[in-house]
């Protein structure tokens, strides 16, 4: 049996998700923040020592990391579906797409939350920072623009990747000017799987790391 262990409020949710969009059979251990620090609890360092979520066991292995993760239940639990295979005319495109929600959007946003919540510091540090998390929102805004989901295709696991960045980054006010990002969060939100993820997750509140709440 499959076990995800779930982090309240974080990026585990969309492990969760995938979990529901591949229709596979999984046990949820929930785990909860510190309510102040907001910190991982000492039970997630007993299943893995980085305390992470998501985590993952399954036939012996303890996984962690959502793009290692996501590829795993794509091709190992789910036979295939939501990823894209070497023959495929969109391959590199489903890879690009992948590592990029934790690989190129999420440090600038974490960097973000991290100033604010430290109070500040280097200005000319985050103007960097503002800047490139700007011009990866224009990115994708561009692509979203011109279709549904990331591949021309249809929906994919990568989707899922994305879907989680891009809701942090709603909830640090950053989707305001960008109408075809919003759009895409609610046809994710919208999708089936994606309500049975929060009904067995738990519900999300990502206010914690908001804007105002970081101030």
């Amino acid at each position: 049996m499959l076990t995800v262990h779930h982090l309240n409020n974080s990026r585990s949710q969309r492990i969760v998700w995938l979990c529901e969009e591949l229709g596979i059979d999984y046990r949820l251990v929930k785990h909860q923040r510190h309510p102040e620090t907001q910190r991982s609890p000492e039970s997630l360092n007993q299943v893995h020592p980085l305390g992470k979520a998501p985590t993952i066991e399954h036939a012996g292995q303890t996984i962690v990391e959502s793009e290692a993760i996501i590829e795993y239940l794509c091709h190992v639990c789910g036979g295939g579906r939501l990823s894209r295979t070497p023959a495929s005319a969109e391959y590199g495109a489903y890879l690009q797409w992948l590592a990029y929600a934790e690989g190129t959007l999420f440090p600038g946003l974490l960097v973000d939350l991290v100033y604010a919540w430290t109070g500040g510091g280097n200005a000319a540090l985050m103007g960097f920072f503002d800047a490139e998390i700007a011009k990866n929102h224009r990115y994708i805004e561009t692509v979203l623009a011109q279709r549904d989901h990331l591949l021309a295709s249809g929906f994919s696991a990568a989707d899922v990747n994305l879907g989680w960045a891009l809701e942090f980054s709603e909830c640090r006010g950053r989707l305001k000017d960008f109408p075809a990002l919003r759009a895409y969060l609610a046809r994710l939100r919208g999708r089936d799987a994606y309500r049975r993820a929060i009904e067995r997750g738990g519900p999300q509140d990502l206010s914690v790391f908001s804007a105002g709440a970081a101030a």
